[in-house]
């Protein structure tokens, strides 16, 4: 009998069908991480956003306006009173946007939050007062 060296077409098909399976299986889940890995670092950064909004209130006794917006948490309003307790409220020196390169949004008082604030990003589709904007502003 004579030794074979290499595959038999049978044997390649199969392979191919095997890896094809497979990349079917796996590969929605892998294109999926990154999205939901923007999603969880824009909750993160949102959360970061309260801390320095609630740190900011207890030190000048309101949040800033909506004109002031995130701005405020890294440069001092102007028209804070003298002797008002403004520092930096976040390391950051320039306000990061969302993972999806826009700005947060920012409003005192909030639409939805009358008695605070609405802050949040528009999430993957950039549009407003869809299921995917991530925030405090879930209705």
């Amino acid at each position: 009998m004579p030794k074979r060296n290499g595959f038999t077409l049978m044997e390649m098909i199969l392979v191919v069908v095997i890896i094809g399976l497979l990349a079917a299986l796996v590969l929605p889940r892998v294109v999926g991480w990154g999205e939901k890995a923007r999603q969880t670092a824009t909750a993160a950064q949102v959360s970061s956003f309260k801390t320095a909004l609630s740190a900011f209130e207890r030190a000048c006794g309101r949040y800033p306006t909506t004109a002031e917006g995130l701005r405020a948490l890294v440069e001092r309003p102007p028209g804070l009173p003298e002797g008002t307790e403004w520092e930096r409220f976040l390391e950051e020196s320039t306000l990061p946007k969302d993972p999806w390169g826009r700005d947060y949004v920012y409003r005192c008082p909030g639409s939805v939050n009358t008695d605070g604030y609405d802050l949040f990003s528009l999430g993957p589709d950039g549009q407003e007062n869809t299921d995917d904007d991530i925030g405090n502003t879930r209705r």
